[in-house]
């Protein structure tokens, strides 16, 4: 029997979490519902897996909202994997936001956020990982080519 993750985000949704588990669980590709507990046709709570993290969610109505002081950060490997997660994310009602960030459509907060940014801005030597800062500071969706850019120019 697999060990249940310890700690898991908890999500309150007002009357579309079916919605957020449709997109999620389109979004990512390491997804699994493992459950959906139903009350008449509306899902009421659900627990769900994303690239191997549990989150537990439920429908709760008006009485909380997401706002960005909590939000997942999500590692890509590649600016393809940065572009698809960013446009899924955004559609139908998501915002862009400064240096990786965005709200999808349920207001949730992700940070799209490329290895290779990490990478440079740890560079040991400072001129170059300020270069890289001052280049993510005028990005919202991170372009690796650019950071790169930046980096070479230092």
């Amino acid at each position: 029997m697999e060990k249940e993750q310890k700690i898991a985000p908890f999500l309150w949704f007002n009357g579309n979490l079916e919605e957020a588990l449709n997109l999620y669980t389109s979004v990512f590709k390491n997804t699994k519902i493992i459950f959906a507990n139903r009350a008449g046709n509306k899902i009421i709570n659900a627990k769900f897996q994303l690239e191997g993290v549990e989150f537990m969610a439920l429908d709760g109505g008006p009485a909380y909202a997401f706002n960005p002081a909590i939000s997942f950060f999500v590692n890509c490997d590649t600016q393809d994997e940065v572009d698809e997660l960013w446009d899924k994310l955004i559609a139908n009602g998501g915002a862009p936001n400064r240096c990786g960030w965005l709200r999808d459509k349920f207001g949730v907060s992700w940070q799209i956020i490329p290895q290779a940014l990490g990478q440079l801005l740890n560079d040991p030597n400072p001129a170059k990982a300020k270069k890289v800062m001052d280049a993510m500071l005028q990005m919202d969706k991170i372009e690796i080519q650019k950071l790169k850019d930046a980096y070479a120019e230092a």
